[in-house]
């Protein structure tokens, strides 16, 4: 995946999904609880962890370790409304990055699993 999409639209990708979640009043306050207003280095990890997971230079890992994703997220709130609405950020996020155009169907499709899968597997309340 990272061959198709590449660093460039990795990071187009997540540039475009902290554009929306500082606008959104769902997400933007459980971010600010986790990083303040600034989101730079939110956006970096992101970016770092999913050119890692799908096939690029492990940054991510060098720098944090193991991803525990579950763990990490655990001192926020997370419920199955909160994973929609990151999700529905995510799929406009890959629409204006242009991940079908960068890596054709099938990368929106794994992406979008992907995201889906992680999402829900991160809720935490009722």
């Amino acid at each position: 995946m990272y061959d198709r999409i590449g660093a460039d639209g990795f990071a187009a990708l997540t540039a475009a999904f902290y554009r929306r979640v500082a606008a959104d009043d769902l997400l933007r306050p459980m971010y600010e609880a986790s990083v303040g207003e600034d989101m730079a280095e939110a956006e970096r990890k992101l970016r770092d962890f999913l050119v890692y997971r799908f096939g690029g230079p492990d940054v991510y890992i060098r720098e944090r370790g193991h991803p525990r994703l579950r763990m990490r997220h655990m001192p926020f709130r997370i419920d199955r409304a909160g994973a929609a609405r990151w999700l529905e950020l995510m799929s406009a996020a890959m629409e204006e990055a242009g991940i079908r155009e960068r890596g054709g169907d099938e990368s929106v499709e794994i992406l979008g699993e992907f995201f889906r899968q992680t999402a829900y597997f991160m809720v935490n309340t009722d």
